[in-house]
């Protein structure tokens, strides 16, 4: 079995809790407040580290178009179908049996939230399967295109690469934000999540090809300059809505720099596992695509009784050990189920892996 990056593992935990942790806060009340602000000014950039991770470890995006999509179907598409239906019947459970006709949480069902959002009633977070799903059929099918026409100029022969109008891809969703992001199912936000795919490719590369001790120092000087222009510029970039918040190339560029930095610094350390983090990190799929029903769960039952999560320091405490102590023991379940977890086998016995 191959080993895995605890670099890596370490760096998806810390999103996973952060993801966790922003969702629960949400549903107390406490976004708006100036110390979560804080922590969102800092770490704004995990969910687009996701998409620079798998760019970082996909050996190749070509090959056969059919059973290329069947794979990225099979560990996408079906998990998101399957999580969205039990989130439905947790939710619809509640809105049709428990909760009364005027309660907030029925009010604020809309039907638009299908096809603009990506996400199912119940559980939002699920757009992030969906983008990451079309995320990796566009860079497929760029693979596909030929490249452009050779450019010979005297002794010179300059081959242009279609892959590199990817480039481009971040200045087309910050495009599409100041047009209010017309795609439907959340796919605004598809187009970053193909440049910062190629990003984690291209990284890979260096990080392969680039001593160790160099490595580290460079890594190091693009966090520097992620912190300069985070304290100096600000920002914040909100992968699920596809929002900008300030200025596009300052954002763009520290996004880049703490993505790269942050994993190259890991990498050249050779960190070693971090216990709770780490199987956090291994196991990400599962506290990704269950927490929000555990925190649903718990809010639609204490609505039905009249009582508000906003503003309670107990509820929160107590949702944020329920969900990472609900969501671990779902773990060797959940992984054992092909259709919740994406883990379908192949041909010849190996498991495809999210």
């Amino acid at each position: 079995m191959k080993q895995r990056s605890h670099a890596f593992d370490l760096l998806c935990g810390l999103c996973i809790i952060r993801m966790v942790t922003l969702h629960i806060t949400t549903a107390c009340g406490f976004a708006a407040t100036d110390w979560w602000k804080s922590v969102m000014g800092w770490t704004y950039f995990f969910m687009c580290f996701f998409f620079f991770k798998a760019g970082y470890f996909n050996k190749s995006v070509s090959g056969n178009t059919r059973e290329y999509l069947e794979d990225k179907t099979k560990r996408l598409l079906v998990p998101y179908f399957s999580w969205g239906v039990i989130s439905n019947i947790v939710l619809f459970f509640y809105v049709w049996f428990v909760l009364p006709s005027g309660n907030p949480n029925v009010k604020c069902i809309s039907w638009e939230h299908v096809w603009e959002n990506g996400g199912f009633f119940g559980n939002g977070p699920l757009w992030f399967l969906f983008s990451f799903y079309m995320s990796y059929v566009i860079v497929h099918i760029i693979s596909k295109i030929p490249d452009f026409p050779a450019l010979r100029a005297k002794d010179h022969t300059i081959h242009i690469r279609v892959i590199w109008v990817i480039i481009l891809f971040p200045y087309i969703s910050y495009w599409l934000y100041t047009r209010e992001n017309p795609l439907p199912m959340n796919m605004s936000n598809v187009f970053l999540g193909v440049f910062l795919f190629e990003l984690g490719r291209v990284w890979r590369m260096c990080i392969d090809n680039t001593n160790r001790g160099v490595m580290l120092v460079v890594s190091l000087l693009l966090m520097g300059v992620f912190v300069f222009l985070n304290i100096s510029y600000g920002g914040l970039y909100e992968m699920n809505s596809n929002t900008w918040t300030g200025d596009f190339f300052v954002l763009l560029a520290a996004i880049v720099c703490v993505s790269c930095g942050l994993s190259g610094v890991l990498l050249s350390l050779r960190i070693p596992r971090i216990p709770v983090i780490g199987y956090i990190g291994e196991h990400s799929m599962v506290y990704f695509v269950s927490h929000q029903i555990i925190i649903n769960f718990y809010k639609l039952t204490k609505s039905a009784s009249v009582h508000t999560l906003r503003n309670h320091w107990d509820d929160y405490a107590i949702l944020l050990v329920i969900c990472f102590v609900i969501c671990t023991l779902l773990v060797p379940h959940v992984e054992k189920i092909p259709w919740l977890s994406g883990r379908f086998k192949k041909k010849e016995g190996k498991l495809w892996i999210i």
